[in-house]
């Protein structure tokens, strides 16, 4: 028996839709919805916003009337409900029984992009291609010169994109390194202004490579940092292949998620080392598990100013649209999540095998419910100083998109409030648009990252694309 379902620690052990757009249709939110011009060169959206900017370009709380949260069942409406400026809070009292409704295989049917398709983002926000032509561009980070780090899963390599962030799809395209397998996770170290490697995570190990800011290739070869992390394959409801990487701030703790090979371990597989985050040392030492039960941690982040880590997780599958809702969360060092045998603050899932009815009350509550089955992935804080005030600090997601609901959610970026360092338990939609009129899906954010000149990137690897969302001082300021 799999010691890992006989302990009450963490070790490292052996073997219904409700339309919201009528609240915006009388002008409660200016989205950029015109439609597009085809060529990329050209293809933009703005839209004019309410915030103030004084003469010396200091940024001001934006004083628009926000949306009223949705609660209840019209917060767990699907894609029909997406806009930008669309609050959500979902709570354990939302949660349905299992198999309220039935479990379905509905998997995005991906088209390009309709020539009138474009992401829409909040008023005063204008969408552009930073660079388009990639192939399956996932997690990404920015170095401190301002370069982007785009890791390309598929073909396995990194590349680096450098431009005129103001210029549409014009950022010149490097390629740092080739080789990899399934990377994913993608980190500077030592964290700061002067990094001297480049962290990548595999599906089954860790890597670095020598940098220094201005690198356009790896000055070196690959040094092997973690070995043996459990790879994985890419199976409906599990099999969770991604390797997300990130350092604590002060340099001195190295976390790598590693999500679950099963659903809900419905059959007795070797789970060891997964569903949990673990931490070592940037040179691969040490290894414990800093948390655990949590399903698929695809994207990290470490708070700026708090140093909590905080992690965007896919939960499980097949009981039905309403179960069980992603998260984006603070983890708690030592913390359980409940994969597989619980969800939810102690929600019992008997399909798990080796019941553990002693872990019921370790069982910890996420900060912020998502939409069931949308696929949260990449995450990131915002730092940059180009958004209104409002923004400092508050955390981005991407929700790639659903496959196990019989209407789609996710396909857009989330907004996460924050209040001193801590989330307030709702989330916005911030950039939508990704699915047509039809149902069909042209476009699936998977990582963001905060640009050198302060605006927000999103990866969309059903597209091919970058996409910079960038506040307009200049149009604002001409209202």
């Amino acid at each position: 028996m799999n010691q890992r379902f006989q302990s009450t620690r963490p070790r490292q052990i052996g073997s219904a839709a409700v339309s919201v757009f009528g609240l915006f249709a009388a002008g409660m939110l200016a989205c950029n919805s015109s439609p597009a011009r085809q060529s990329d060169s050209s293809q933009e959206r703005t839209s004019a916003t309410p915030i103030s900017v004084t003469d010396r370009g200091e940024r001001q709380p934006e004083s628009r009337r926000e949306a009223p949260i949705l609660t209840g069942e019209a917060a767990l409406g699907d894609w029909t409900t997406d806009a930008p400026g669309v609050r959500r809070r979902i709570t354990l009292a939302d949660l349905p029984k299992p198999y309220a409704t039935r479990s379905v295989d509905n998997g995005p049917r991906l088209v390009p992009r309709p020539e009138n398709a474009w992401p829409k983002a909040p008023a005063g926000f204008k969408v552009t291609v930073f660079k388009s032509g990639l192939e399956n561009p996932r997690q990404m980070t920015t170095a401190p010169n301002g370069d982007v780090f785009v890791v390309e899963s598929e073909p396995g390599r990194v590349r680096v994109l450098r431009g005129n962030s103001s210029a549409d799809n014009s950022a010149e395209v490097s390629t740092f390194a080739t080789g990899l397998v399934k990377p994913f996770g993608i980190a500077f170290y030592p964290p700061g202004p002067n990094p001297t490697y480049l962290y990548i995570g595999n599906t089954d190990s860790v890597v670095r490579f020598p940098y220094r800011n201005g690198d356009l290739k790896a000055r070196g070869p690959s040094e092997m940092i973690v070995d043996n992390l459990p790879g994985g394959g890419r199976l409906r409801g599990g099999g969770h292949w991604t390797r997300d990487v990130k350092f604590s701030n002060d340099g001195k703790r190295m976390f790598v998620s590693v999500g679950s090979l099963t659903n809900v371990h419905e059959k007795p597989i070797d789970e060891t080392r997964r569903a949990d985050i673990l931490v070592f040392t940037p040179q691969g030492k040490n290894e414990r598990i800093f948390a655990y039960g949590i399903r698929n941690a695809v994207g990290l982040a470490v708070h700026p100013q708090t140093g909590e880590l905080w992690a965007s997780v896919n939960e499980r599958d097949t009981l039905g649209d309403q179960l069980v809702p992603d998260y984006v969360t603070h983890v708690q060092e030592g913390g359980f999540y409940g994969w597989p045998w619980y969800y939810m603050g102690g929600h019992p899932d008997e399909r798990a095998t080796e019941p553990r009815p002693d872990l019921k009350n370790k069982v910890i509550t996420p900060d912020v419910l998502i939409q069931s089955h949308s696929a949260s992935l990449g995450m990131v804080f915002y730092t940059g100083r180009q958004f209104p005030s409002e923004y400092d600090l508050d955390a981005f997601a991407a929700q790639h998109g659903s496959w196990n609901r019989a209407q789609r959610t996710g396909y857009k970026v989330i907004r996460i409030p924050m209040k001193n360092g801590k989330a307030t338990g709702e989330y916005v939609d911030f950039m939508t648009g990704f699915v047509t009129p039809e149902g069909h899906v042209w476009g699936r954010p998977v990582g963001v990252t905060v640009g050198g000149d302060g605006s927000l990137l999103v990866s969309d690897d059903a597209s091919g694309t970058i996409w910079r969302v960038a506040y307009s001082r200049a149009s604002s300021a001409k209202r």
